[in-house]
């Protein structure tokens, strides 16, 4: 299970895919999860959270590593292109967020 906590000091990274359609939504929500199985194990993974957005139109994966080392590891591991590869075939239209988590309130 995810946890979000101010004293982790985790990288976070959130991606904002942007698609043409529902179909393509489930297609890149696929392919994210897919990968998923691939980079959880890499040193410094913590944790991944998918999101599709009820319009059809975005998926947001919210991740987090240990530190930005690790993740740039992972990145340049060519065990994962492939994975990027197929998600940049359907959309172009990734925004990459790198974060520091500043807040958080628990109800």
């Amino acid at each position: 299970m995810s946890t979000i906590s101010l004293q982790d000091g985790h990288y976070t990274l959130i991606n904002v895919f942007t698609v043409d359609s529902p179909e393509d939504q489930r297609r890149i929500f696929d392919e994210i999860v897919a990968a998923t199985a691939v980079i959880r194990r890499f040193p410094g993974f913590v944790s991944a959270n998918v999101h599709r957005s009820h319009d059809g139109a975005r998926v947001v994966n919210y991740a987090q590593w240990r530190s930005k080392e690790e993740f740039d590891a992972m990145r340049a591991d060519p065990a994962v292109q492939d994975h990027f590869k197929a998600c940049r075939a359907v959309t172009n239209d990734i925004e990459p967020i790198f974060c520091e988590l500043a807040y958080v309130q628990e109800g």
